[in-house]
């Protein structure tokens, strides 16, 4: 699947918030100027599609996604029986990529999606190279035997803040249940989101 590959500080900027998930003082400084050269002056008032628009954009920026694989989400979200706004969060959360760096495997889900495309991560033992691949509940994550040198254990977070869903021990981790929206703490109106896609 592609991915986006241009400057990420512009993108945090443009929704003001650090989509980056790492401290970055450089982006700080700068979060509330709109890239352009018109950034700095006032913007307008935006309709209701455009502040539909900013939340779907800032979602789907956060786990590192384009448009087609992220309406795909929201279209299968809308079709499960629970809510539609934990469905969404359960299909983004359980993305392997993401996982890994809930674990605190990787520096950012960015590097996270690296770690899984370059096959340093296995699932229940066996080597998955998807970064979309969904882990199930249940499932054991871990950093391969050959991953888990002093050099390489010096990028991983050693006591990350887990959400209640996941645990670990050492470099293995486990989703132990599948998680709400409750769980998460992203500065994002999911109802917005889901809004924007049923126009």
């Amino acid at each position: 699947m592609a991915r986006y590959t241009g400057p990420k500080h512009k993108l945090a900027r443009r929704e003001g918030i650090n989509i980056l998930g790492k401290i970055s003082q450089s982006l700080d400084r700068r979060l509330n100027i709109i890239p352009g050269s018109h950034g700095k002056k006032r913007m307008r008032k935006l309709s209701e599609f455009g502040v539909q628009l900013r939340e779907k954009q800032k979602l789907k920026r956060i786990y590192g996604l384009l448009e087609k694989q992220f309406r795909n989400y929201v279209a299968v979200s809308q079709k499960k029986k629970i809510n539609t706004e934990d469905a969404l969060v359960q299909l983004l959360e359980a993305r392997l990529d993401n996982v890994v760096y809930r674990l605190g495997f990787g520096k950012s889900r960015p590097h996270a999606r690296q770690l899984v495309s370059h096959r340093h991560i296995t699932v229940n033992g066996k080597k998955i190279n998807i970064p979309s691949y969904s882990v199930k509940e249940g499932d054991i994550v871990a950093l391969q035997e050959k991953m888990q040198s002093p050099d390489l254990k010096a990028i991983i977070t050693e006591n990350p803040e887990l959400p209640p869903f996941l645990e670990r021990q050492n470099l293995m981790g486990k989703l132990k249940r599948l998680p709400t929206k409750e769980d998460i703490s992203n500065p994002v109106n999911y109802q917005l989101v889901i809004e924007f896609y049923s126009r």
